[in-house]
């Protein structure tokens, strides 16, 4: 069975269009078989378009085509959905994506590139180059590394001390001059002090050490070392929750509601995204508010 593709997942796409490949032929079978016992003359006329569609050489062309740029981000599309990222790897498999995708634009294409190239360069390559840039450049790349070195797990074997102030680095307006070279000093004794301490052993996140820093009050002992984790746990690292939100926006503006205005749409998307929280507003508080933002005629 061939997979139906989401909306905003990189890897149903994939897979898609990887089945398409292997089970052309049996596609093309179930095809002529429609096309021949089909219930009606419009299904069958529609059916044929389609049969003629993908057997022509734009058709089997775009596939492979696509399949191989989909192919070199589908292991980074798998490492950014799950929930426990691994943020080291992912800027990794970011950059193995832009040198693979790269490569494959300057001498990857052979004679195939010689007589499509125009359309790649248009539209295929340079946007996927173009959104692997736009979502991680290269400061945005070191900000998440230098992030990661805060992690306490293992034992803190991910602490760079250099890195960390890399990070406050990115943050002029919280760390002065004279406090970057005090950070440099307290990082050295909060690494020291947490290492030692069995209060920080088998932590797992950076929310984890937040919290037992403020438990065990080394908040207010290396107070700038807080303040970087503060600083690390409002990042916007979004890509899942922006996947969940555009997959949102799908069930919301259907077909039947195509027209709607942004702000109804905008009210319906926190209805829909927040419905944990609305769950828990009783039903006769929310027509009692709807009654009194106008005059109707009957009352609900």
């Amino acid at each position: 069975m061939i997979k139906r593709p989401g909306d905003t997942r990189w890897g149903s796409h994939y897979i898609t269009l990887v089945n398409c490949i292997s089970m052309f032929s049996s596609i093309c079978e179930i095809l002529e078989i429609i096309i021949d016992d089909g219930s009606n003359s419009e299904q069958k006329y529609e059916t044929k378009v389609l049969m003629n569609s993908i057997q022509s050489f734009d058709f089997v062309f775009h596939v492979h085509l696509m399949k191989t740029i989909l192919g070199i981000t589908n292991d980074l599309s798998q490492v950014l959905q799950r929930k426990d990222q691994d943020i080291v790897n992912a800027m990794n498999l970011v950059k193995i994506c832009k040198v693979r995708l790269q490569l494959m634009r300057e001498s990857g294409w052979q004679s195939l590139l010689d007589e499509v190239s125009s359309f790649c360069n248009k539209h295929v390559i340079d946007m996927q180059l173009q959104e692997l840039n736009n979502r991680f450049s290269e400061k945005s790349t070191e900000l998440l590394l230098c992030v990661a070195c805060l992690n306490p797990s293992n034992s803190f074997t991910a602490f760079d001390r250099q890195k960390l102030i890399c990070l406050a680095q990115f943050y002029p307006r919280d760390f002065s001059t004279t406090e970057l070279l005090i950070l440099e000093d307290q990082l050295q004794n909060y690494i020291i002090d947490v290492c030692s301490d069995n209060m920080f052993v088998r932590l797992t996140s950076i929310g984890d050490l937040s919290q037992k820093m403020v438990i065990t009050a080394k908040d207010k002992v290396y107070p700038l070392v807080y303040r970087l984790l503060t600083l690390a746990l409002i990042l916007p690292v979004t890509t899942a929750t922006m996947e969940r939100t555009f997959s949102a926006m799908s069930i919301i503006k259907t077909q039947l509601r195509n027209r709607m205005e942004d702000q109804w749409m905008h009210d319906c998307l926190v209805a829909y995204i927040e419905r944990d929280l609305f769950d828990k507003i009783d039903n006769e508080a929310i027509m009692y508010r709807f009654q009194n933002m106008k005059s109707r005629r009957g009352q609900l």
